[in-house]
């Protein structure tokens, strides 16, 4: 039987202290939390689903566009309608190993990107990175891929439960001399 729909948050039980946020309950996430189809190692050929993904139709594969070196496909664990991701085709784990031409299309992707989430949908923002490294939240860290998430006014935003919370583990200017330091004098 549904329960009542009402505009009234349910009071559950060992959820913690009523704190006036709604929960949203994503239950498709939970294959991907449980790692459903994660590569068991860290090579092309270990069940990776960014190199399988391009084998597969357009329509199968969830593949938006594709191009010389990169292909555009949909997030299966979207964060918001439209989540997708830029992917090399090459199987690399790191932004670095990109080669310049693979570079270029990745940026081109991603304005492409931008550009059809704006008409198909009127995004109004975006989230876009690489999270590289598990350490860093990458799902599937041994392949390259960058998030293009798009955000609209109102949303849902996971911001909000952090807000005005900063974690700072030394000083801006001791962090900028560091990186200044690091900086590549080609770059300079």
């Amino acid at each position: 039987m549904l329960a009542r729909m009402t505009s009234e948050p349910e009071q559950q039980i060992g959820v913690g202290t009523p704190d006036a946020f709604q929960r949203l309950w994503t239950p498709h996430r939970m294959a991907y939390i449980q790692g459903e189809n994660k590569p068991t190692g860290p090579g092309a050929g270990d069940g990776c689903p960014f190199c399988s993904i391009p084998e597969k139709s357009d329509e199968d594969g969830l593949i938006i566009a594709r191009g010389a070196s990169v292909y555009a496909v949909l997030n299966l664990y979207p964060y918001t309608g439209g989540h997708l991701m830029v992917v090399p085709f090459r199987h690399i784990a790191d932004y670095t190993e990109l080669t310049a031409e693979e570079t270029i299309e990745l940026a081109e992707y991603t304005k492409a990107a931008m550009t059809a989430l704006r008409t198909a949908s009127g995004a109004h923002g975006f989230n876009i990175g690489l999270n590289q490294g598990a350490v860093a939240g990458a799902g599937i860290a041994a392949h390259l891929h960058q998030h293009v998430v798009p955000r609209w006014g109102g949303d849902t935003n996971f911001m909000p439960v952090i807000g005005n919370t900063k974690v700072l583990p030394q000083l801006l200017a001791d962090t900028r001399q560091l990186l200044a330091d690091a900086w590549p004098k080609a770059q300079a």
